[in-house]
């Protein structure tokens, strides 16, 4: 008797939530279209090519990431990290309120000092990497991640991303991250979908 065979899995490129031009000028209309429509698309196009070739026991593309190694891990988490990371920017921006401004200013001390820890560590982070605002231990804090790590494949509650590669922010502000990071965090990040987050 034959075994049944494993289905391959085949993901999407996920459209932005928002229009090209709907992040500018914090971000322009042409670092979306070569940030989502060339890099994002090529980590998608890359690990779909991946899984083709070995199949993974997964249902969704979160089980890849924390199932993966190497080079499908690599591709597969920047694949979630920049869904993420679309979603964790808004057009409206703004600050935090409610309950989740009540638990930052509890576990950083006042929402300035969240702002200078999460820019630390996206400035602080070196070469390609992440800036992360995460509930571990029942606490939120900020940390970085190099590379295609995601504090979701350790089982850490992802909040809000930005994105350091140099691709995000290149044509925008040249070499600059802290004038990028600063921007996106006073005008761009989505609080809305941060305590979505927390609340789940």
């Amino acid at each position: 008797m034959a075994l049944p065979q494993r289905k391959t899995l085949h993901f999407e490129l996920p459209p932005l939530p928002y229009g090209e031009d709907a992040l500018a000028p914090i971000l322009s209309s042409e670092t979306l279209q070569l940030h989502h429509g060339k890099h994002h698309r090529k980590y998608v196009d890359t690990m779909n090519q991946l899984l083709e070739q070995n199949p993974v026991n997964a249902s969704s593309l979160e089980e890849v990431v924390r199932n993966a190694s190497g080079k499908l891990f690599n591709n597969a988490a920047q694949a979630w990290n920049h869904d993420f990371f679309w979603h964790s920017l808004s057009p409206k921006g703004g600050r935090p309120s409610g309950a989740l401004l009540a638990r930052i200013e509890r576990n950083f001390g006042s929402y300035d000092r969240f702002v200078e820890a999460f820019a630390k560590a996206g400035n602080e982070q070196f070469g390609s990497g992440w800036a992360w605002l995460v509930e571990k231990d029942g606490k939120l804090q900020v940390m970085a991640t190099a590379n295609a790590d995601t504090p979701m494949a350790h089982g850490v509650r992802c909040l809000l991303t930005v994105d350091v590669w140099e691709h995000a922010y290149y044509i925008d502000y040249r070499n600059q991250r802290d004038r990028f990071l600063a921007a996106v965090i006073e005008k761009r990040l989505n609080w809305a979908f941060a305590e979505q987050n927390l609340g789940r």
